[in-house]
């Protein structure tokens, strides 16, 4: 067999198709609903680390760090598969989507964090001055202009969400990945692995191109 044969087999990839585009289906329901999670929990979190009482905000690092340190396959073996020893069952999509929240928030409010601390000093003083509320101040104020520093940062991060859905095959989720080694079994030929890593390029490199593009407009507006 050539190369052409054992990796870029047409039949084989057409035959695969439906089922990684089905895999592909589910990676978008896991990687949409944890980036969603992991946005809210993390402006939460960032808001916490910065404006709570002080045993808050300790508790807050303590998770942020945590989080940020642990790998995502261990986090999702200790979800889906030790949390049932003490009574609790998810689901295989709860458990991924679970993992990948609990992670990205953690990122999530690091980036929230860094745009919130980014902005001048005299903007708080002079919404105080207005007589805003603190919620409004943040909300009418500071977050508007925090969200245009972090909106880069926080794009590379939802990328590495999307990539790191990949994972949830091991918690028998049928995702892409999954699917394609499913279909590289079934056909003995690696072909469905080249096909779902064409698909994950075909998703990513437009949100790949969208950073640099968001950057270099940001940078001109600074300049």
């Amino acid at each position: 067999m050539n190369l052409l044969n054992t990796f870029f087999n047409v039949p084989v990839l057409l035959a695969s198709l439906p089922q990684l585009l089905f895999g592909l289906l589910v990676t978008l329901q896991i990687g949409v609903t944890s980036i969603l999670a992991g946005l809210v929990g993390g402006l939460a979190l960032a808001l916490l680390r910065l404006y709570g009482a002080r045993p808050v905000r300790v508790a807050t690092r303590i998770y942020i760090d945590i989080f940020r340190s642990i790998p995502l396959l261990v986090l999702l073996i200790v979800v889906y598969y030790a949390l049932p020893f003490v009574g609790i069952r998810l689901s295989p999509f709860v458990s991924a989507v679970a993992a990948l929240s609990l992670v990205s928030a953690a990122y999530t409010a690091e980036i929230f964090r860094a745009g919130i601390e980014a902005i001048p000093h005299g903007q708080f003083e002079a919404a105080q001055a207005l007589g805003l509320s603190p919620r409004h101040m943040m909300v009418d104020v500071i977050l508007p202009q925090a969200i245009r520093i972090v909106i880069p940062p926080l794009t590379n991060n939802c990328i590495n969400v999307m990539k790191d859905t990949a994972l949830a095959s091991v918690v028998a989720m049928p995702d892409l990945l999954k699917q394609a080694t499913q279909a590289q079994a079934l056909s003995a030929n690696p072909t469905p692995l080249i096909g779902a890593a064409i698909i994950y390029v075909a998703l990513l490199w437009p949100m790949v191109a969208a950073v640099g593009r968001l950057e270099q407009r940001f940078a001109k507006g600074r300049r």
